[in-house]
């Protein structure tokens, strides 16, 4: 997600993938069964945002670290549903080592809702093609999940899209170090979530993880994995 390009880069206290599970969430019946194929068709995630049932997000924040003497800045981001012939993908990127927030990590494309902005989905389109070339034409909105906040102090609205058209990517390589696609039913199976927890400033912390390995392993965390379980959870309602 752009922020505030380079600077002094603010990483989180400790190293995610040290940190333990969490043994409550060991219970399949806290996890959730996986999602049918059936309900992964870009015609069936169409019908689901048109006609959402009653839920609750099962995590709304990661708990704020930095910016504690200010309120949350509204940002956007795009979760980009890729229609592929063996199935629905959801795009990611990798962000850059160097930037001032959430640098290394594994994100949506998105960034701060500008004074210009309309709404957080022209937000989240004009910073897409902004980042990774994916213009707003080649992406059908259905849909938004609820807001985020993350431990960097962004109130975040996930936009969920569907890209059905051919495309190619043009990274902006000051904010992108890679971009790549993870099946949709491997993010939607709670047998690949995690649940780690740590106590750190005196407080007991949990975030999620959904680590995917390709040609490499990728380590979805944190705001990432929250809003896709928040997606699982909206999906199984």
């Amino acid at each position: 997600m752009s922020a505030a390009g380079a600077g002094a880069v603010r990483r989180p206290p400790f190293d995610p993938e040290l940190v333990p599970l969490d043994p409550e969430f060991d219970d399949p019946a806290a996890r959730g069964a996986p999602m049918p194929a059936h309900a992964l068709t870009v015609p069936a995630l169409r019908a689901r945002f048109a006609a959402p049932l009653a839920w609750q997000p099962e995590i709304v924040t990661d708990g704020r670290l930095f910016n504690l003497d200010a309120p949350p800045r509204p940002a956007a981001v795009l979760v980009p549903l890729v229609a592929r012939p063996q199935g629905v993908t959801v795009l990611l990127t990798e962000r850059t080592a160097h930037l001032h927030d959430h640098a290394g990590q594994i994100s949506f494309p998105g960034g701060r809702i500008e004074h210009d902005d309309e709404s957080p989905v022209h937000a989240a389109l004009r910073e897409t093609e902004e980042e990774i070339g994916l213009g707003p034409a080649a992406v059908e909105i259905i849909g938004a999940l609820p807001e985020y906040v993350t431990s960097t102090s962004y109130r975040v609205t996930p936009v969920v899209g569907v890209v059905e058209r051919p495309f190619d990517l043009r990274l902006d390589s000051f904010e992108v170090a890679e971009a790549f696609e993870v099946p949709l039913a491997f993010l939607m199976n709670p047998a690949f979530h995690e649940r780690r927890a740590i106590d750190f400033a005196g407080t007991r912390r949990r975030f999620y993880a959904m680590p995917y390995t390709a040609a490499r392993r990728y380590f979805i965390w944190g705001a990432t994995a929250a809003m896709l379980r928040n997606f699982y959870r909206f999906l199984s309602a």
